[in-house]
């Protein structure tokens, strides 16, 4: 894609320094066993690294923290050391927690002065587009403080009552209009002080950074996302992934 067809990344705050968190610390266990998954391979090359790709695709993202395993950090560092990244973004490593929240939180802490723009971005989504990180850094120039890229759901959703026996049947208890609800993605977007402020006040345990800025009482909005920004848990998920890597490179060269 030419740069001309990219947005201008010229909104509120023009120029904002911009540092992308990519927690890499977690095991994967639904992958199977065997390394971690943000080191597993897609067409060749580990997932991490991919993701590091898509961060520093963007103009605007001249800094990308990983997060790695605690006993992996050197390894890790090594690994990316070993594929081209662009030159224009530098890439830190440090080591992470025991949780995806206070993985986050110590690369929040690895940030220097002057980021002002931070995204969070799963390893797992290794094809997110330049486009959509483009997007929500745009969104956050703009004035949003938190800013998530979302889907419309294509199939109804069930709320039920959980079972007390793994695959006993569940009790449906609501039907949720679908127009209203979204599925999530990653790179997330956040003033960087917001973003603080969050880890430093919420204590729940979150599956999303923008779930503890809703905590504080702040505004999320959401931008489009992409269909090929999905998450890369399960081994169907994976093949997948092969798929996609091998049409871009057949029609993009990527």
């Amino acid at each position: 894609m030419s740069d001309d067809s990219r947005p201008s990344l010229t909104g509120g705050r023009p120029g904002t320094p911009v540092a992308a968190v990519i927690p890499a610390a977690g095991r994967g266990v639904r992958l199977g066993p065997g390394a971690p998954k943000a080191l597993r391979t897609l067409g060749g090359t580990p997932m991490l690294v991919h993701a590091v790709r898509a961060m520093a695709a963007s103009r605007a993202v001249s800094l990308v923290v990983v997060v790695a395993p605690p006993d992996d950090t050197a390894e890790v560092k090594s690994l990316l050391d070993a594929h081209a990244l662009p030159e224009r973004t530098d890439v830190l490593v440090v080591p992470g927690g025991e949780t995806r929240q206070e993985s986050v939180k110590l690369g929040l802490d690895a940030l220097p002065p002057g980021h002002e723009i931070v995204l969070v971005h799963d390893a797992a989504r290794p094809l997110v587009p330049v486009d959509t990180v483009d997007a929500v850094i745009e969104a956050v120039r703009d004035g949003a403080v938190a800013v998530v890229p979302a889907l419309p759901l294509a199939d109804t959703v069930k709320q039920v009552e959980p079972a007390l026996v793994a695959g006993a049947p569940e009790p449906v208890v609501a039907t949720p209009d679908r127009s209203r609800l979204r599925a999530v993605q990653t790179p997330q977007g956040f003033d960087r002080a917001t973003l603080i402020r969050a880890h430093g006040t919420v204590t729940d345990d979150v599956t999303d950074d923008a779930s503890m800025v809703e905590q504080l009482g702040e505004r999320v909005v959401a931008v489009p996302g992409d269909e090929e920004a999905f998450k890369v848990t399960r081994p169907l998920d994976l093949i997948l992934a092969e798929a996609v890597l091998a049409r871009r490179r057949l029609n993009d060269g990527f």
